[in-house]
């Protein structure tokens, strides 16, 4: 019995299927991830017993310790509040908005502002909380 040598011992792994697996596990995460934008405001949020989770596709307005409000991330008046929640309002299917508030706000600028997002539409104007473990 003669044994016939090769000619190459190198042998190949093909991993193109893997390749194709893991580039559609990256784009089946990437798709059905939701990503919540936080701004980079200092905020101190008031600590709340009764606190519930929130709506991730909820409008936000921001409002920091000196009392300025934001929406987007860019500064606004309160009296412009009302139109950018009505326009986020028109393109959004939740009519939720939150208002997340630093502690040393003052409770007439938290009401203004509450009070601008019920006037342009929204059903449902929260404020957001830290929740204080029990």
């Amino acid at each position: 019995m003669r044994y016939k040598e090769r000619d190459s011992t190198e042998q190949e792994i093909n991993i193109s299927p893997l390749i194709d697996i893991v580039f559609i596990l990256l784009i089946f995460f990437m798709v059905s991830a939701t990503f919540v934008k936080d701004y980079d405001l200092e905020i101190n949020r008031p600590k709340a017993s009764s606190s519930t989770a929130s709506s991730s596709k909820a409008i936000r307005v921001h409002i920091d310790a000196a009392g300025d409000v934001y929406m987007d991330g860019q500064p606004v008046r309160t009296w412009v509040v009302q139109n950018y929640v009505r326009d986020k309002l028109s393109n959004s299917t939740d009519s939720t908005v939150l208002v997340i508030a630093d502690q040393g706000v003052a409770a007439g600028k938290l009401i203004e502002v509450v009070d601008q997002c019920r006037m342009a539409g929204a059903s449902n104007v929260g404020v957001v909380t830290e929740q204080e473990g029990g």
